[in-house]
């Protein structure tokens, strides 16, 4: 799911049975321990919160469940509903929650120690502007798309449902990644795999073309055949074509570079001489040599002009960037500029507040510039803006 987002995990809500300062400070300490993302956004809100967090020890990671270690005294658990089940736990009282943010599309954490279920973290990620496109571009190339995260179904089908995959696997583990790939194959498919984290590695390998992109892990890099060097998936289908065109190449260099010898070699040898006199002057053999050269040479450096196709979408009969000009001339965009944001929770209030009013498409806050980039699909007042934000404790000085 993270090779479909932006990767920018925020925080959005919490589910806490135990005292407040006491939940945070033991999930805090322990995420600060692992480079997952998701860790990385449950350590910066608890940081945010003021909490100073002790180091953990005996950490562990395991791989497609969660984290695990001790802080001060207390055996800590992190992760997901088998991590909870694998360690004994029974987190039945917060499956509830757990479905509710899954269907909100969020990712739900749950934390546990002295033997129970403490409290649930949910944490939101947006979809990528062009995820949507690339998968319709795709699709309109004739290739299927298929997702696999370990991510929650429900989560998985929220996501899947904003950009268009044909075919979801949800709550899979890296190895059955790759297992699902190798299904794939045995089915008759050539499998492209794109992934951006360690538990894409072995799916990458497994696949016919393992594709990484370029802002992601140094494993997932090291494990593909190919490397975008931007964060873009539009240039999924870019590779695609300028690979065809690569081998379209090849293939015409080789077809005239085999020409000129079946046709020069046999003349050079002097084939003609005995039926006509002809014989090919040395001079002449060796133009024709470097013409055949240069020719091969001009011919493949037509790629550096090369230019990737925007096919036309099977399910309309107008192209995507068509479709992205029509989205562009009805979205409407606003800046806000909200005082009162002091943390990555605030942004994340703000942000899903605005998110929440009807007509509102996409929302982006910045904590540093303090503003916030409003799409809209239909007009809403900046009143109606200043008293949603108001309500959560903040204030909208100005509106443009």
């Amino acid at each position: 799911t993270g090779t479909l987002t932006n990767g920018k995990v925020v925080v959005t809500d919490t589910a806490i049975d135990d005292t407040r300062d006491r939940f945070l400070l033991l999930s805090g300490a322990l995420e600060k321990s692992s480079e997952h993302p998701l860790s990385k956004a449950v350590t910066n809100y608890v940081l945010d919160e003021g909490i100073t967090l002790p180091d953990a020890t005996e950490f562990e990671a395991v791989v497609g469940h969660g984290i695990q270690g001790m802080v001060d005294g207390t055996k800590v658990f992190i992760g997901n509903e088998r991590m909870m089940k694998r360690s004994g736990i029974d987190p039945s009282n917060h499956l509830n929650k757990i479905h509710q943010y899954a269907t909100e599309g969020k990712t739900a954490v749950m934390v546990a120690y002295d033997n129970m279920v403490q409290g649930v973290f949910a944490l939101a990620d947006t979809v990528k502007k062009d995820s949507a496109q690339a998968l319709s571009q795709l699709e309109a190339m004739g290739i299927r798309s298929v997702m696999l995260t370990g991510d929650h179904k429900l989560t998985a089908e929220a996501i899947g449902k904003q950009v268009g995959v044909d075919q979801i696997y949800a709550e899979v583990l890296p190895d059955e990644k790759a297992n699902i790939v190798a299904k794939l194959q045995e089915e008759g498919a050539t499998v492209m795999m794109v992934g951006d984290g360690i538990n894409d590695a072995v799916a990458l390998v497994t696949a016919d073309v393992g594709l990484a992109i370029g802002n992601g892990t140094d494993v997932a890099i090291e494990s593909a055949d190919v490397v975008l060097m931007k964060d873009q998936l539009m240039d999924v289908s870019s590779a695609i074509q300028l690979s065809k065109a690569t081998i379209r190449n090849i293939k015409q260099n080789l077809f005239w570079a085999f020409i000129y010898n079946v046709i020069g070699i046999p003349i050079a040898a002097g084939l003609l001489y005995p039926s006509s006199g002809i014989l090919l002057n040395p001079m002449i053999a060796a133009a024709a040599m470097s013409f055949s050269s240069v020719s091969v040479v001009t011919n493949a450096l037509r790629l550096r002009g090369f230019k990737p196709r925007i096919y036309t979408s099977k399910k309309s009969d107008k192209s995507i960037d068509m479709i992205e000009t029509e989205k562009k001339e009805t979205t409407m965009k606003k800046e806000l500029t909200v005082e009162g944001m002091s943390c990555m929770h605030c942004v994340g209030r703000v942000e899903k507040t605005l998110s929440q009013m009807d007509g509102v498409t996409s929302v982006s806050v910045d904590l540093d510039t303090k503003l916030a980039i409003v799409d809209l699909e239909a007009e809403i007042s900046n009143e109606d803006f200043k008293t949603a934000i108001a309500d959560q404790g903040y204030e909208v000085t100005a509106v443009k």
